[in-house]
């Protein structure tokens, strides 16, 4: 991204993944290595992105495809003007609880929307801005569904949502990152914490060049 002075990394992968612990340990390491680091998420991380964020994961609302679509890319507008692309130009290392990917996975994959529609839509709010970085935790549908059910944020419409829908999600995630490998790294998030946390420190030591 033109001007761009801090680096932008997206955190990916089905429900109940680890995405939340891992980029606290990330940030960690990143803000001890000397960086200033910026946390955020989507669908949310701005006040209009945030009520987009609760009709989407709360609710029985059964949303068209497109709409979900719409949706979250109306909430990644507000979210890349007023956060992101800011914290990116004053130098701020930017973490992201999801992006663009998981709007192609989850409406494209999961819910067998047009993936040329997403496409174009991606073009119209994001234009050429990417993550410099996209790190896909991958774990087995039953085991993530488990973890998620068992926090029991009340965030939980995609959860409840069957396990064909879930498989195909997880598909959609490892077919992005296949057709991506320079900017996507597949994670195998079903050790422990510690073992998770050092494969995403290598992959971000290795391919942003930075010491953790």
């Amino acid at each position: 991204m033109a001007g761009q002075k801090g680096r932008f990394i997206t955190l990916e992968g089905g429900e109940g993944a680890g995405k939340s612990t891992q980029i606290r340990l990330l940030q960690s390491a990143l803000e001890g290595a000397g960086h200033k680091v910026l946390c955020t998420r989507e669908p949310g991380g701005s006040p209009g992105g945030e009520d987009i964020r609760n009709l989407l994961v709360k609710g029985n609302t059964d949303w068209e495809p497109l709409t979900e679509a719409l949706l979250n890319y109306a909430a990644r507008h507000e979210h890349l003007q007023k956060v992101i692309l800011p914290a990116l130009n004053d130098g701020t290392w930017v973490i992201c609880d999801r992006f663009a990917d998981s709007t192609m996975a989850y409406q494209g994959y999961g819910h067998g929307m047009n993936r040329e529609v997403i496409r174009r839509l991606h073009r119209l709010v994001v234009d050429d801005i990417a993550p410099d970085l996209t790190l896909i935790l991958d774990m087995p549908v039953e085991t993530g569904l488990s973890r998620a059910v068992a926090r029991g944020d009340g965030e939980d419409r995609y959860e409840r949502m069957g396990q064909d829908f879930h498989e195909r999600l997880r598909q959609g995630f490892l077919e992005i990152a296949k057709k991506d490998p320079g900017r996507c790294a597949i994670i195998d998030a079903t050790g422990d914490i510690g073992a998770v946390a050092m494969a995403i420190h290598d992959v971000v030591s290795t391919k942003l060049r930075v010491n953790l």
